[in-house]
């Protein structure tokens, strides 16, 4: 990169890059190591399930959607009393901590119960630290470089995407197709993921100060505007499209992937998702927030077409491709609009509200997608997304032509 002109800072991803603080990049180690625990367990959990215990696919579809459903108040609580407390590392730590004990839980599993209630238990942990962590993101990040900071922690959260999937291949391989024993290798990143928080995640020193304004109330939620609204309601509707990704994995499965091949298939997205978060984030930054919505669209309703379509493994691997191409366009995104339109003491609320209404739209997708795969059929699990992402790019293209457009990230 070089100088925009003397005097002037260099502009650009790596000028970019440069500016994001400390506390965002301990973060993205945070999230690279539990999600290399979590997609460990998620590449080996839907077959475990269906070709060990004898779950259906719709079994699968509401399991997921029961422990997202559990998490869904925890996400707003979280959220309203880091906002409250002026404090986020205590519960990101707590939200980190459970999700870790989960993962010992499902190693030890003996029945599908246990598997149950120990995703219930993860997904309450995530539900715990994610407004929290969130809200600390945009809490230590200058204003200007908020989308490439939720792009870089995307980023690295997906680095360990493409090492859990990678180390449940491994493990399978070492330990000869023992399921359970694979799933004890999960627990030895989410411990250093905890281990990470308590050495080095902090406040800002002036968040414990206090502003001299009284405590906030649930009430308060009345003050996130209409903006905000039609960034939580555009990515409701892309949810109800993106549904679980075991399904995924299970279509991979059903055109012919084994358990030692099946996790490919969340490399192939996360290795995607990887090298477009933080260049899409920063795009963002400069002006590029709604053609990356756009073109996030455009990805998903093409990752399903191929999946809809998919005969064989190299197809199903090209799906998740595209489907992890989406991601990377769209989720920092989003994240970083919450935190450009919501009110500077209603950071963690508002992102709690944001994970709430996502959480209700995933439980409806995922038993929707479970009910499809079982009556009608696999194919039809992604038509019905790719029709549910037309209908987030229409309801969009309407809402700006009422000049409800995304707000500018840089204020």
């Amino acid at each position: 990169m070089t100088d925009g002109g003397a005097g002037r800072p260099p502009t650009g991803a790596l000028a970019a890059l440069r500016r994001i603080p400390r506390g965002v990049w301990l973060l993205g180690f945070v999230s690279l190591l539990m999600d290399a625990s979590s997609e460990l367990v998620h590449a080996l959990l839907p077959l475990f399930m269906v070709g060990v215990l004898g779950a259906s696919a719709l079994a699968v579809g509401l399991i997921e959607g029961a422990a997202e459903a559990t998490a869904l108040v925890v996400k707003v609580f979280s959220g309203y009393w880091s906002d409250r407390l002026r404090k986020r590392a205590p519960l990101v730590l707590t939200g980190y901590g459970l999700a870790a004990v989960s993962k010992v839980a499902i190693a030890l599993a003996p029945a599908l119960s246990w598997i149950v209630a120990a995703r219930i238990a993860d997904r309450i942990g995530k539900g715990i630290r994610g407004a929290p962590r969130d809200a600390l993101i945009t809490d230590i990040t200058p204003a200007e470089v908020r989308g490439a900071s939720f792009g870089l922690r995307q980023a690295l959260d997906t680095v360990g995407a493409i090492v859990g999937p990678l180390l449940a291949l491994a493990a399978m391989a070492w330990f000869a197709g023992d399921f359970r024993a694979a799933l004890w290798v999960a627990v030895v990143p989410a411990a250093l993921c905890v281990l990470l928080i308590v050495v080095g995640v902090r406040d800002p020193p002036e968040a414990a100060k206090g502003d001299g304004k009284p405590p906030i109330a649930m009430a308060d939620v009345r003050r996130l505007d209409r903006r905000f609204w039609l960034i939580t309601g555009i990515a409701a509707v892309l949810t109800l499209a993106r549904f679980s990704e075991a399904f995924l994995i299970l279509r991979g499965q059903n055109v012919g992937m084994t358990a030692f091949t099946a996790p490919w298939v969340m490399v192939a997205l996360a290795v995607v998702y990887t090298l477009g978060a933080f260049p899409a984030g920063a795009w963002a930054d400069r002006g590029g927030a709604t053609p990356s919505l756009y073109l996030g669209l455009a990805a998903l309703i093409a990752a399903d077409l191929v999946l809809a379509n998919a005969t064989n493994a190299a197809w199903v691997l090209v799906g998740a491709g595209l489907w992890g191409l989406h991601m990377a366009l769209t989720q920092g995104l989003l994240s970083a609009l919450v935190a450009a339109v919501a009110p500077d003491d209603l950071r963690g609320t508002a992102f709690g509200v944001f994970n709430l209404v996502s959480g209700v739209a995933l439980l409806a997708a995922s038993a929707l997608a479970g009910l499809l795969w079982d009556t009608v059929g696999p194919a039809a699990t992604f038509i019905a997304g790719a029709a549910f992402t037309m209908l987030a790019a229409v309801g969009f293209t309407i809402a700006r032509h009422y000049g409800m457009a995304l707000p500018k990230l840089r204020g």
